[in-house]
């Protein structure tokens, strides 16, 4: 809304807001034109890539789910199924299913805005990149018996041997993922008090949680290609 005052002594008041139809909708209809158009021409061009017909008797080496759960297949390689097929997933859909009550900000509403929104559209982006970074990942740089290869390298079905895998000691393991999330939740805190204040202890840790977690997974991918580390806690009962 705009105030702009006359030399009368009156006020005018401009309202700068459209309605959402024809303005938005007309927009939106166009634009999907486009979009289909484009695809039935793409389609035309491209052949879609239709292999033969599976033989059950041998095996495809090596065996990839759709692009869309490759992420998921490559985060297999490490994490344990539990994590990888069930917890990591249910954490995204949970963290998405929150964002609307974790949110607080009222500014971008109804417009998009980097500058106002620095931290929530930054940590979405980075989600969003690492997940296709995986998803990438497991399409063109994983060969024959699910080993890594360069772009520039020739897949090979030599069967490569793995590297040595060892796990931290236990104690060691505990202490740097206890202090790795009590660093994560404290710091913030103290360094942007207007942050937690805003937030709330509930919407804080949350949110908090949440954002260390998607961090610990990028750590643990880390240091399981840098250093061969399986696991960082193992145990009987559960591995991390």
């Amino acid at each position: 809304m705009e105030v702009r005052a006359e030399s009368k002594g009156l006020v005018e008041f401009k309202d700068d807001k459209v309605f959402t139809w024809p303005t938005l909708v007309a927009k939106e209809f166009l634009a999907a034109i486009f979009v289909t158009v484009g695809l039935l021409f793409y389609s035309y061009v491209v052949d879609a890539p239709l292999r033969e017909l599976s033989n059950p008797g041998q095996a495809e080496n090596p065996a990839k789910a759709p692009w869309y759960f490759l992420g998921l297949q490559e985060a297999l390689v490490y994490f344990d199924p539990w994590f990888a097929g069930v917890a990591l997933p249910s954490l995204i859909i949970v963290g998405l299913i929150l964002i609307p009550y974790l949110d607080v900000n009222p500014k971008g509403n109804g417009y998009y805005t980097l500058k106002e929104r620095k931290f929530a559209v930054s940590v979405f982006v980075l989600g969003y990149i690492y997940w296709y970074v995986l998803v990438y990942i497991g399409t063109a740089l994983r060969g024959p018996f699910w080993a890594f290869f360069w772009p520039w390298e020739k897949w090979t079905h030599d069967f490569p041997t793995p590297p040595p895998l060892h796990s931290m000691p236990l104690p060691l393991g505990i202490i740097l993922m206890m202090g790795f999330y009590f660093a994560g939740l404290v710091l913030p805190a103290m360094i942007n008090r207007d942050f937690f204040n805003k937030l709330g202890i509930v919407r804080y840790m949350l949110t908090m949680g949440l954002l260390l977690t998607m961090i610990g997974t990028v750590i643990k991918m880390v240091l399981r290609l840098s250093f061969s580390i399986k696991y960082i806690i193992a145990t009987p009962w559960i591995n991390i």
